[in-house]
């Protein structure tokens, strides 16, 4: 929701002309291959160059994989879903910024009930999420990230 909301931002509020549908789509398959390998934390994933290397061959070899597991006559369209290509850059970059979106929003969302497990994450994604140079998510940040903080009395 979060990648397709971006996108319609980028279009309806900063002029852009991106598909929407296409982002959502992408966004909802971009962990596919997670179904494989099951998600490895971050902290983990980028502890050094070798570690991400593993990793991104890992994934790229889950997603051939569930691709194999596809009948002959779905793989071509699931493969645009699973590998976009360079004409899907712009959509990649909102889905990623999403991605990042949404981790901050669930520290948000564990810190709103009290658990301090989440301080740290929570601190560190929103370094990451303010330092991403996209209009859209500053303007998502402004616009609705406030109400992510209010209770559900407070919804009302």
């Amino acid at each position: 929701m979060i990648a397709h909301a971006l996108a319609l931002i980028r279009n309806q509020v900063f002029g852009g002309d991106i598909n929407p549908d296409r982002t959502a789509v992408l966004a909802l398959y971009h962990d596919a291959s997670e179904v494989l390998t099951g998600d490895l934390p971050t902290p983990v994933k980028y502890f050094s160059p070798d570690i991400k290397q593993a990793y991104d061959d890992l994934e790229a070899a889950a997603t051939q994989k569930l691709l194999s597991m596809l009948p002959d006559a779905l793989q071509k369209t699931y493969e645009a879903f699973f590998l976009p290509d360079d004409s899907d850059r712009e959509h990649a970059e909102l889905v990623k910024a999403a991605d990042k979106l949404c981790a901050y929003l669930k520290c948000v969302e564990e810190m709103g009930t009290g658990n301090r497990e989440f301080a740290q994450a929570e601190q560190t994604l929103r370094v990451s999420v303010d330092q991403l140079d996209l209009p859209e998510v500053q303007y998502f940040m402004t616009t609705f990230m406030p109400s992510f903080r209010l209770t559900l009395d407070e919804l009302r």
